[in-house]
């Protein structure tokens, strides 16, 4: 596994060495000796621009290793020739990374190149309409957060988590549209999908205190 990462990760130069190594064997023994070597070397800077190195972001994600995670993305000189799902999951990481760092003008716009490209997982894709909608939601656009977030729920979400996050932004939104009976009803259903995270809980149990003497 280390060595096929590495091939990734120097792939496009490889590729190149391969290109000159035919260039010169072609010119000193003609193009059925360099043929191999021509070969290797369009499939190598060819998949290198068409798949790209994502596949090196998993182990720097995991351990939470961020800035190996941007040198890697950085490798993808021109994001708009790699294959629609890789695309699309580089400009979900590009969006997932300034948001971290609080660029949320940069977020929005990667996550909407996302989004527009679709997922090859709809999971992903509402992962991507969520985000947008919480964004949307901390703009003050409840109008465009709720679309996005409805989205989201249809595309379905990778967690239970995220899941309630999505009926509870749904219950606030609608309790700011004073529509209590659905805002009732995005309540329970976020309230069943038994989050754990602490700002989730905290949120739930802040609205427990009122949600039932709201009328509808």
């Amino acid at each position: 596994m280390k060595f096929y990462n590495t091939i990734i990760r120097y792939r496009l130069w490889l590729g190149i060495l391969a290109l000159v190594l035919a260039g010169v064997t072609h010119w000193q023994a003609g193009f059925w000796p360099a043929f191999f070597l021509y070969f290797v070397g369009v499939i190598a800077v060819f998949t290198h621009f068409f798949i790209g190195p994502l596949r090196l972001v998993q182990e720097p994600m995991e351990k939470g290793n961020v800035e190996e995670v941007e040198k890697i993305l950085a490798m993808i000189w021109y994001p708009n020739l790699l294959y629609k799902p890789i695309r699309s999951a580089y400009f979900t990481l590009k969006g997932n990374l300034a948001m971290m760092n609080k660029d949320f003008d940069s977020a929005e716009k990667h996550l909407k190149k996302s989004s527009d490209l679709g997922s090859a997982m709809p999971e992903g894709e509402g992962a991507n309409k969520l985000q947008l909608g919480m964004m949307a939601l901390q703009k003050g656009d409840f109008r465009q957060g709720e679309s996005y977030i409805r989205a989201a729920l249809r595309a379905g979400l990778l967690d239970k988590e995220s899941e309630a996050v999505a009926n509870l932004s749904m219950s606030q939104i609608f309790m700011n549209k004073r529509e209590f009976r659905a805002a009732k009803d995005f309540y329970r259903k976020a309230k069943a999908c038994k989050p754990t995270a602490k700002q989730t809980v905290d949120q739930i149990k802040e609205m427990d205190k009122y949600i039932s003497r709201i009328p509808g």
